[in-house]
């Protein structure tokens, strides 16, 4: 079933919490996806990279071999990976054993050194951008937001997801938000289910793309960053992608500076809209649009096959 939510501030210049409105929004969608929460928010950029990544999964540390080394030994690894490429590292950050933080400083091919990373056994980029920040782990959005100090984020947009599994497993790597790898700051969430997942993703693949998990959302991101690195504007690869996707979904886009929502022709996944003079709000249900809120507010379901953007 899941739960999409997002949400941008057109005169908030970078000083809203998004994490705290994010956060409330998810937990109000708890009960359509318990399995995993995600976020995708865009903050101050500061001239610096931002990347995230997991070493591992969370269920192995559990496991009965050395993990905790292994972990170790990738971070190294990854630190004498990237001096190789001559990216500096400027800050690090680790909110949980396996997931971690870098802000680096480096003008070269992102895209090398993100395949030259994830070359690493068990190493898996989650995002990079200018000001995006993604973050996945298993649990709800209170969990999730608490494990990785998100209440105090502030920024101008983002989009989340509370995902119930049912074709892929429980993990961080089959969680949403996708990372429109390997574009800087763009970001996918997406309720519903693609028919046509397999056949497509063979075809992407085969121009060189990357698929980090067997979930059919990461289609989506995949999809939309091959349409832009032909010249498409978001709205542009929005537009296409209804045509293109086969199934029933409901999806939210992010860039560093756009919000974007696009149904298919059936519209058989709900969305619910909120348009003000300052702040758009959407989500899969009312009751997280509400939470936003002290009094009474007007909504809107957007049509069948109906594609919109919007700006901060």
């Amino acid at each position: 079933m899941c739960g999409i939510a997002g949400i941008i501030h057109k005169q908030a210049g970078k000083g809203a919490n998004i994490g705290e409105q994010m956060t409330s929004m998810l937990q109000a969608l708890k009960h359509r996806g318990p399995d995993s929460t995600g976020y995708a928010m865009y903050g101050e950029d500061n001239g610096n990279q931002i990347m995230r990544f997991k070493v591992a999964e969370a269920a192995d540390l559990e496991g009965s071999y050395d993990i905790h080394a292994a972990i170790e030994e990738r971070l190294a690894l990854i630190d004498s990976r990237l001096a190789e490429l001559g990216v500096k590292v400027v800050k690090k950050e680790s909110p949980t054993e396996y997931a971690h933080r870098y802000e680096i400083d480096f003008s070269g091919d992102m895209k090398k050194v993100a395949d030259f990373v994830e070359d690493i056994e068990g190493v898996e980029i989650l995002s990079i951008g200018n000001s995006l920040e993604l973050i996945k782990d298993l649990g709800d959005a209170a969990i999730v937001s608490g494990q990785y100090g998100l209440d105090g984020f502030n920024g101008t947009h983002g989009i989340g997801h509370t995902r119930m599994a049912t074709e892929s497993d429980v993990d961080i790597r089959s969680a949403h938000p996708y990372w429109a790898y390997p574009f800087s700051d763009v970001a996918v969430v997406h309720n519903g289910q693609l028919t046509n997942y397999w056949t497509n993703r063979r075809a992407l693949e085969r121009k060189g793309h990357r698929f980090s998990s067997n979930c059919d959302s990461e289609l989506i991101a995949v999809y939309i960053a091959d349409r832009m690195n032909q010249g498409d504007d978001l709205e542009t690869a929005m537009k296409n992608s209804v045509e293109y996707l086969d199934g029933v979904f409901t999806y939210l886009v992010a860039t560093k500076d756009e919000l974007g929502m696009a149904k298919d022709v059936m519209a058989a996944k709900p969305m619910v809209v909120y348009e003000g003079d300052d702040m758009i709000a959407l989500a899969s249900e009312e009751v997280a649009i509400r939470k936003l809120f002290d009094h009474r507010i007007e909504t809107f379901d957007p049509y069948h096959g109906e594609v919109r953007v919007w700006q901060h």
